[in-house]
């Protein structure tokens, strides 16, 4: 099939470039647009949870009571000083009319905790006016200059839920910026250098332009018919430039490589390409998205908005390098090898000007340390294996926590504000547990379940902020950090608490959010193991007709992934090299996080899988050699599998720069992974695993091997290397 689409494209090469040049205005015109059509805000939420019906009911039956803007005010004197009061109520009046629904201050409520302990700072609440989002976003853009004009001697900052959002999307959008034009510079110079001439560098490149707009179009589609957070974008955008690099240097290495093998046509050598190469990518393209569809089985619109823009993204990538690559080597041909920076080598048996990139000095060195491996396979896998899982043990002291300002960088008048609150002014006065009665208008009784609330182990007191009819809303205070164990045993106590005669009671705020978040996920998670792990068995299966290859890969996954985790924990969490990586560490980590690196990583990892077993199957067909397949194999994608996965480093490592400290460590994570999967697991788990199974590697029952040999996805229905290595026995 391969090798029919390779000549039919060939044969349509001009009309393909036509329509993907349509398409490519249509996209630079239609899909940058996204950035205004992505919702601000993060979908951390777990729609339907109990800590969401409570923000519901409360918010139905009492009003809003969102601190859409948070205004912190510090001076030198004390805001018992009628100056201090004066400055705060002149510039709050001060606002553009029409724009502010309330306003609460120290002085209008008399409440202890709008006041610090040192009683020099205070902070004002402002709930907008808007019937939804966009209208409370149109009022603060309205508002935010004034914002931060006070006199007497005042400072301003400005935080709050919608003064939060509108921060975090402004770094996201300069992030993006940022990250390409870092990036882009460092993997033309690296292509450059990998393929030895412009010509050919410039084709991944391309496919990664494509990519980007791309994506861009894709999620702007999706904004018409659901939520997409505005989170994606930097998501899918490092996803889709990596993955298009990847695939484009697969498909034009292995041109350049039946190029040089002599003897064929252009149309010939794309053909080829197409049913090798070509393949890898659709094998992966197909694996990435199984993976990021998993993302789908939850209930939060970030993971969700991640599983969209991830498939989408990812189908861009493999379309752009199935379709617009071929057709440009088609129009190209030998020229690819055009505007060389090398002198060409003389002309070898089997090749023109010189060995194919995979046969290298770096294949050569790729090779030793197979064989150095696979002579000595119960030492190296165990090593690996102990050092893997030491890598991961961290991962079991993980500290779950919610996504809030402190995302931002150190010193963002957001974080600072959202700061300020938590160590400055009474515990939790803004981060209270909820509790939410409905169902009678019986005082004593509701009376009677506060101070229940309050006798509680860990809190310091419950009161009523809010009160309408049948419905009655308490805060209850506690001693703990809100993103501690504490805090969410007390959530569980509080719920546990019987509820007043004939009543129902809802418990939420922030940190049963994370209660509830960590309860969704956990019930998710096994059905995005079966989906998949499922896939990605049946996909390797019939990659390679083997039943322990599609096992062992996933075992290694597992394996390399959780060392990844461990290393998030130990860098994002306990602030190991936070000042080597700009952040500040808070602590904990947004449970949603490790949910979306696993999707991604687990897909990415098969990428690199696929492309490396594919030669070791190839070899092992013609040679029947397990060992010396092996060595072969690793010695013949080595170079380009290192170089694809530096370019993704460079791509992945740019974005890992992110101000928003959730992508950053999205990103750190993601280099992690790639390095371990490119070297501890390529060069030594895999090589020792495979020379102890020995045959058993290509081991499959009989109906399963005859599924295989009819329906089973080969690099090629004759490979035929460019140069057979001489046969060596491994002891």
């Amino acid at each position: 099939m391969f090798d029919r689409w390779g000549r039919w494209v060939h044969r349509r090469r001009r009309w393909v470039l036509a329509a993907a040049g349509a398409a490519l205005v249509f996209a630079g015109v239609w899909g940058t647009g996204v950035f205004g059509a992505l919702s601000s805000a993060g979908g951390f939420d777990t729609p339907g949870s109990e800590s969401a019906k409570a923000a519901q009911i409360a918010e139905r039956e009492l009003g809003r009571d969102e601190a859409d803007v948070v205004i912190l005010y510090e001076g030198d004197m004390t805001v018992d000083d009628p100056a201090y009061r004066a400055s705060v109520e002149r510039a709050l009046a001060g606002l553009p009319p029409g724009k502010v629904a309330s306003a609460g201050t120290y002085w209008t409520t008399g409440a202890p905790q709008f006041v610090s302990e040192d009683r020099t700072a205070t902070y004002a609440v402002l709930q907008l006016a808007g019937s939804d989002g966009a209208a409370r976003q149109e009022g603060y853009d309205a508002i935010r200059d004034d914002l931060t004009e006070v006199g007497g001697g005042l400072t301003a900052k400005v935080g709050g839920t919608v003064g939060t959002e509108t921060a975090i999307n402004e770094r996201v959008s300069s992030d993006i910026g940022r990250a390409e034009a870092m990036a882009i510079p460092v993997l033309v110079v690296l292509l450059v250098l990998i393929f030895g001439g412009l010509v050919a560098a410039s084709l991944p490149m391309l496919i990664g332009g494509l990519a980007i707009l791309g994506s861009f179009t894709a999620l702007h589609a999706l904004t018409y018919f659901t939520d997409v957070s505005i989170f994606a974008v930097n998501i899918t955008t490092f996803l889709g430039l990596g993955l298009a690099i990847d695939y484009g240097l697969f498909m034009v290495s292995r041109f350049r490589e039946e190029l040089r093998r002599g003897g064929s046509s252009v149309e010939d050598a794309l053909a080829a390409t197409m049913s090798t190469a070509g393949r890898t990518v659709a094998v992966s393209g197909i694996t990435v998205a199984v993976s990021l569809s998993g993302l789908l089985l939850f209930e939060q619109n970030f993971l969700v908005s991640m599983g969209y823009g991830g498939i989408a993204t990812v189908l861009v990538c493999m379309a752009g390098a199935l379709t617009v690559l071929p057709a440009l080597l088609a129009v190209l041909g030998p020229k690819v090898n055009a505007l060389s920076i090398r002198r060409r080598r003389p002309v070898r048996s089997g090749g023109v000007g010189g060995r194919p990139p995979t046969e290298d000095r770096s294949g050569v060195w790729w090779g030793r340390v197979a064989r150095s491996v696979m002579r000595r396979p119960v030492i190296y896998m165990v090593a690996t294996v102990a050092l893997l899982i030491a890598l991961g043990a961290p991962f079991l002291q993980i500290n779950w926590g919610g996504v809030d300002a402190k995302v931002m960088q150190e010193g963002a008048d957001a974080r600072v504000v959202a700061e300020a609150l938590e160590t400055r002014f009474p515990a939790n006065a803004t981060s209270p547990i909820e509790a939410v009665v409905t169902g009678t208008s019986d005082r004593a009784a509701i009376q009677a379940y506060g101070d229940r609330l309050g006798s509680l182990p860990g809190a310091t007191g419950a009161a009523v902020t809010g009160s309408e009819g049948e419905t009655t809303r308490f805060a209850l205070t506690y001693k703990a950090d809100p993103n501690s164990d504490a805090a969410r045993g007390l959530v569980r106590d509080v719920r546990d608490v019987p509820a007043p005669a004939g009543a129902q009671v809802h418990v939420g705020g922030a940190t049963a959010e994370v209660v509830d978040q960590l309860d969704s996920l956990g019930s998710t998670l096994p059905w995005l193991a079966v989906l998949v792990g499922g896939a990605t068995f049946a996909l390797l299966f019939l990659a390679f007709g083997s039943v322990l290859l599609p096992l062992k890969a996933i075992l290694m996954n597992m394996l390399s992934l959780s060392a990844t985790f461990g290393a998030v924990v130990l860098i994002f969490q306990d602030g190991h090299l936070s000042d080597l990586l700009g952040f500040t560490a808070t602590g904990s980590i947004s449970p949603a996080m490790p949910i979306l690196m696993l999707a991604m990583l687990f897909g990415i990892s098969m990428d690199y899988e696929v492309f490396l077993l594919s030669r070791v199957r190839e070899q092992y067909d013609l040679t029947g050699d397990n060992t010396a397949a092996v060595a072969t194999g690793v010695q013949r994608t080595g170079a380009i599998i290192t170089s694809a996965a530096l370019l993704f480093i460079v791509v992945i490592g740019a974005f890992a720069t992110s101000g928003i400290t959730f992508i950053k460590m999205v990103g750190v994570g993601m280099v992690i992974a790639i390095v371990l999967d490119a070297t501890v697991v390529r060069a030594l788990l895999v090589p020792a695993t495979m020379r102890l199974l020995g045959r058993a590697n290509w081991w499959a029952p009989g109906p399963l091997a005859r599924l295989y040999g009819r329906y089973g996805i080969r690099e090629g229905d004759a490979p035929a290397p460019a140069r057979r290595p001489e046969p060596e026995t491994v002891g």
